[in-house]
């Protein structure tokens, strides 16, 4: 078996964390490239995703703070729609400073309770 990487062995770690406390909730899932940041809810038990947000489609290309924020807030209002308001989040290897922090604070003030 290959040797891990730090980052996949922090996401794997950050997974199985989640899994005990997750309680049949929905997972907002994050992941960042250096050009787009995308975030999405799934449903582990169904393995179907509910919602899911990016900066790919968006008018403001890139991965700045303020382009994660707006990922927060539309993934708040697609889990509205789709019916969702209590998630566990999932950084999954990223550190929680910076863009995954920004886009984590606007989707509690877009109403989802982690």
């Amino acid at each position: 078996m290959a040797k891990l990487s730090l980052f996949e062995r922090r996401r794997r770690r950050v997974r199985t964390a989640l899994r005990s406390r997750a309680g049949g909730k929905p997972r907002l899932s994050v992941h960042r490239t250096g050009q787009h940041i995308y975030a999405q809810i799934i449903d582990d038990t169904a393995g179907k995703t509910l919602a899911a947000a990016s900066t790919l489609g968006a008018k403001k290309s890139g991965a700045n703070i303020d382009a994660a924020k707006q990922v927060g807030s539309d993934i708040a209002s697609a889990a509205k729609k789709a019916g969702v308001t209590t998630v566990v989040f999932d950084r999954g290897g990223f550190l929680f400073h910076g863009r995954v922090k920004a886009l984590a604070d606007a989707a509690r003030e877009g109403g989802l309770e982690f």
